[in-house]
């Protein structure tokens, strides 16, 4: 079992920057691969980075310049770092966890409860 909580959303103007966290916890196997993904009204679960046990990072095309994924082991925790954020970037952002790597694919094992990132014009 994989405990996931999300913190770091609000509220900011476009061109603002949030980071938000995820804290980790459970089977260390099954947090081997990680990601954020996010989910505005009516649209699907979109994969927006993710990283591979190896520190390899991937970034949905909307967001790479912008974004960056880092993820510290000691404390169990993975970041997502948002700069020049844009209102299309409005959505409920979730971290999730597996112990294999399906990318940015919605696959992933085990899911946060999301935290919500607010952009306005």
């Amino acid at each position: 079992e994989v405990q996931l909580v999300e913190s770091g959303g609000g509220s900011v103007q476009a061109g603002g920057s949030l980071r938000l966290s995820c804290a980790a916890s459970g089977h260390t196997a099954y947090r081997r691969y990680m990601g954020w993904f996010r989910q505005a009204p009516g649209k699907e679960r979109e994969g927006v980075a993710s990283i591979d046990s190896d520190g390899t990072t991937s970034y949905a095309d909307s967001v790479k310049g912008r974004f960056t994924l880092s993820k510290d082991n000691a404390k169990n925790t993975l970041y997502l770092q948002m700069n020049s954020l844009k209102p299309e970037d409005t959505a409920l952002y979730y971290c999730a966890a597996d112990r294999i790597y399906w990318e940015r694919l919605p696959q992933y094992k085990y899911w946060g409860q999301g935290t919500q990132v607010t952009v306005s014009s």
